[in-house]
């Protein structure tokens, strides 16, 4: 985790009446607990880096409910990404949280389909637990596709734009 995000947060904790903030993220788990010592109040934190843990699937025994027919229709989705990332080089989402394609309700996206983007640019934002992160692009092209709309809940390395 950056440390300007776990400085930030540490201030938030400090700052507020919450007493305990448990984030994970790709990289790790860091849990920050604010309590009283002798000295006065102290934020403490520890960062503990762990694998993701691997999601099972079962198999359904009856007819498909609601949720399974979601969950096919995610796995079709997740297919079709994985053709369209044939075509070039895909921006997945490092975080869970809701994908923004531009800084204000009203403002123009980051970028188009046909915009030229350098290393470094700012393609979206994921909102997580109130922080908006921005996203860069991490490859120098052009913006083929756009996968994700404006609002929708995103995954961690779920796709998000294909770059060619």
């Amino acid at each position: 985790m950056d440390l300007r995000k776990l400085k930030t947060l540490i201030d938030l904790v400090s700052d507020s009446n919450v007493t305990e903030l448990e984030i994970t993220e790709a990289e790790g788990k860091v849990r920050i607990v604010k309590g009283a010592t002798p000295s006065g109040n102290q934020v403490l934190t520890q960062q503990v880096l762990m694998p993701a843990a691997p999601t099972v699937q079962a198999a359904p025994l009856a007819a498909p409910s609601a949720i399974e027919i979601a969950d096919a229709a995610a796995v079709t989705a997740a297919a079709a990404a994985a053709e369209v990332a044939a075509a070039g080089h895909t921006v997945k989402s490092p975080m869970v949280g809701t994908f923004y394609r531009s800084s204000s309700p009203g403002a123009a996206p980051f970028v188009q389909v046909g915009d030229t983007v350098k290393e470094g640019d700012t393609l979206c934002i994921i909102e997580a637990m109130k922080i908006l992160n921005e996203i860069e692009s991490d490859k120098s092209g052009t913006v083929k596709q756009v996968l994700c709309e404006n609002g929708q809940a995103v995954e961690y390395g779920q796709a998000m734009y294909v770059i060619e």
